[in-house]
């Protein structure tokens, strides 16, 4: 299947695209329109059939925006390695009459697409993208973030950090130069002195004037996320040898923000400790303007059970700075490992993964919400030259964050399913996708993982009201909204 042109439309259906037009004519002649076809998740699939007709609502305006040439080649991809994508299930949360919904779980995040396009303003839709390390390298993020700022603009970076994670990878989310940083995360084996905020890291100074240098793209202003801690110096805002603001601190062990203005043609940003033992959680660095951000705030071996390692204040007050209009998880992996391991149980999973959308939903309650399960997975200990074998309760890890997302009213997206399902993994290893522990994607493998959960979201805004959307079911006990931390971590690159 050759790569489609740059810039062509997504393939939309002739009649979709013609009902688009009258649509658009329709708002201004106050005609009635035929509804429009549903659109495919896919470039290489068909439009799936129509059930029942379209009811009338903004969806009727929509259209996906051009494919990106990077796009185009990863559909071609997609085709080789027979991952046929999938669509997004998005239970109704408000009903309308009849089998109409009124509101979905995803609704949320696709009526502020719908106001990128119609009354862009000045203001961002934040995506704030929690995982583990399938999204912490940042690549797979990197796609969903460029593909949807390709259709609704780009309005900057977001949430940085001061340093990397490791000492490895690269630097498009942290600072460009910095020395004298210490990482922890919270996806240690045995937890770290101090919690976290949404970052899920902190960075600790080890020396005095330890320092992270961040290259300004013309933002008007920014905030340093820092955290409180007895004993600690003063962290130093400056930008071009300017200093913009310090920290006071109290020592009470508190999650603080310090906002700072920037002046027009500022080129570096410096945060610099005073003395060792300040700690830096984050620095937000956006533009004025509407279009896309997504906040990458995945960590190497998270689940949701370590995600409890969040301070509730640091989340609540963080996530209200950013106010996101979708919160997305990639989380499954580790816990279908530990499953296997032994190291938990199902009813652990769908417990911890509950409290995890309790607590950021109730800390960001306009918020649309979607859970992403793991991809394809292999046994551990499988030998060299032996056919690979599916990871024990990989299947079982995905039913269970499926049920859970959808009765705690969130989405659910099967990249298991989407990337082709048992034996996907085999075929990504066979082409050079997968790195040697056969746990991890690399390259394009990462890219086309990317590409699925861009196009499914896409294609779930063009498609929203085109099918019934499940009724929302809550038949669990209550979990927790938060709970103490289990010890299972392990070390997962």
């Amino acid at each position: 299947m050759p790569p489609p042109k740059p810039g062509a439309a997504r393939p939309a259906s002739d009649e979709a695209a013609s009902a688009q037009r009258a649509a658009v004519e329709a708002e201004h002649t106050g005609k009635d329109v035929a509804s429009p076809s549903v659109v495919p998740a896919s470039a290489s699939l068909p439009a799936p059939a129509r059930s029942t007709p379209r009811p009338a609502g903004p969806s009727a305006f929509r259209a996906l925006p051009p494919i990106t040439e990077r796009a185009g080649h990863l559909h071609a991809l997609a085709t080789r390695l027979q991952a046929p994508g999938a669509t997004v299930e998005a239970p109704c949360l408000e009903p309308a009459g009849g089998t109409g919904c009124a509101r979905s779980a995803l609704t949320p995040f696709f009526t502020a697409l719908d106001g990128l396009i119609e009354k862009p303003g000045t203001t961002p839709t934040v995506i704030a993208a929690f995982g583990n390390s399938l999204i912490a390298g940042d690549r797979i993020v990197d796609v969903v973030r460029e593909e949807l700022a390709a259709g609704f603009g780009n309005a900057g970076r977001g949430v940085l950090l001061v340093d990397r994670m490791a000492p490895y990878g690269g630097r498009s989310r942290t600072a460009t130069v910095s020395n004298g940083w210490q990482p922890r995360t919270l996806g240690e084996l045995k937890a770290p002195p101090h919690s976290f905020g949404i970052t899920g890291v902190y960075h600790l100074a080890t020396e005095n004037r330890a320092r992270g240098r961040f290259k300004l793209e013309g933002e008007p202003r920014g905030t340093l996320w820092w955290k409180d801690v007895k004993g600690a110096g003063r962290l130093v805002v400056s930008v071009d040898g300017t200093v913009l603001a310090r920290t006071e601190p109290q020592g009470d062990g508190a999650s603080r923000t310090t906002s700072f203005e920037l002046p027009a043609g500022a080129k570096w940003l410096d945060v610099t400790a005073e003395g060792k033992g300040a700690i830096v959680q984050g620095v937000v660095l956006q533009q004025d303007a509407a279009g896309i951000v997504l906040d990458m705030l995945g960590v190497p071996s998270a689940d949701a059970t370590l995600y409890a390692r969040m301070e509730e204040d640091a989340l609540k007050s963080q996530l209200a700075q950013r106010d996101p209009k979708l919160l997305l998880f990639f989380l499954g992996g580790n816990e279908s490992k530990r499953l296997e391991w032994k190291r938990t149980d199902l009813p652990t999973v769908r417990q911890d993964l509950a409290a995890l959308l309790r607590r950021a939903r109730a800390a960001a309650p306009g918020s649309a919400c979607l859970v992403v399960g793991p991809m394809d997975a292999v046994q551990d200990g499988h030998a060299k030259g032996k056919p690979l074998t599916q990871r024990p309760f990989l299947e079982a890890a995905i039913g269970a964050e499926r049920e859970v997302a959808l009765a705690e009213g969130c989405g659910f997206f099967d990249l298991y399913t989407a990337m082709g399902g048992a034996g996907s993994l085999a075929r990504f290893h066979q082409a050079g996708f997968m790195h040697d522990d056969l746990v991890h994607p690399r390259g394009h493998g990462l890219d086309l993982l990317g590409q699925l959960v861009a196009d499914a979201l896409l294609a779930g805004w063009v498609n929203e009201g085109a099918v019934p959307a499940p009724a929302l079911t809550v038949t669990r006990e209550d979990a927790p909204a938060g709970g103490e931390v289990r010890q299972t971590a392990e070390a997962v690159p």
